[in-house]
């Protein structure tokens, strides 16, 4: 599997394990706010909103706090102006790294990402370096309880493009743009995606199969997830699962 699926499950992992809600609460309300300034009010014009809000819901986020984010967005209501600016990197083994922040100060964050990098065995590279070996998709993950070929069936007819092994759970692909229509279809059909999102997804992967090197690379992806400004954090490592469950332990 990518390094997008073992890390998204080891970070959902760690945030139960740490109770990281108001941190995680805090990440949707600023995507809310910056799909509304975006793309409009209107959930049911506007896409990325929906997915965001429908993320937002599914999290516990109150409703209330949800429609202030969008007022905000949409300017009536005061706040802080957010901008979206991506980061392009390495970890240590030549691991490909593509960091999704949404920013009030560019200046800081900058700042922050280049002392992350440094301090954790990385470096910066230049926009564009390091996109080229990603490509956007829409990932749904489901119950590994559930039976694949019915699983592969249903997500085919509900748009979706693959269904694939992701160790623990299911890994269904499809278009960005199919993403809640793929969720909701399979949801009629009685089959809850445990999690959904936009997602980088790597077209070639690094294997990293030395502990040291594992430990390496996740501290990095790590201390960088735990920024405030961080959303979403993707790489292109490919290590066993037996590395993952010593570092999620």
């Amino acid at each position: 599997m990518s390094g997008h699926s073992k890390w998204a499950t080891t970070k959902h992992k760690k945030g139960a394990k740490d109770k990281a809600r108001a941190k995680v609460f805090a990440k949707l309300i600023r995507q809310v706010e910056v799909a509304a300034r975006e793309g409009g009010g209107d959930i049911n014009a506007n896409a990325t909103l929906r997915t965001m809000y429908t993320k937002a819901r599914d999290a516990s986020v109150p409703l209330d706090t949800i429609e202030r984010a969008i007022k905000r967005g949409t300017g009536e209501l005061e706040g802080v102006r957010y901008e979206a600016v991506t980061y392009e990197g390495y970890a240590p083994c030549g691991v490909a790294v593509i960091v999704e922040t949404l920013t009030d100060n560019r200046n800081r964050t900058g700042a922050e990402m280049r002392n992350v990098f440094s301090r954790n065995g990385g470096s910066m590279a230049e926009p564009g370096s390091v996109s080229w070996q990603f490509e956007r998709r829409g990932i749904l993950t489901f119950d590994r309880a559930l039976d694949e070929d019915s699983l592969m069936e249903t997500a085919l007819e509900a748009g979706a493009d693959d269904l694939s092994d992701g160790g623990e759970h299911w890994v269904v692909t499809c278009a960005p743009s199919d993403l809640l229509s793929v969720k909701d279809s399979m949801e009629a059909q009685g089959l809850t995606a445990l999690t959904f999102d936009p997602s980088l997804v790597p077209t070639q992967l690094v294997p990293i199969t030395v502990d040291d090197d594992a430990k390496k690379v996740l501290r990095l992806m790590d201390a960088i997830d735990d920024l405030d400004d961080v959303q979403d954090v993707h790489a292109n490592f490919d290590m066993p699962d037996e590395i993952l469950a010593s570092y999620e332990g």
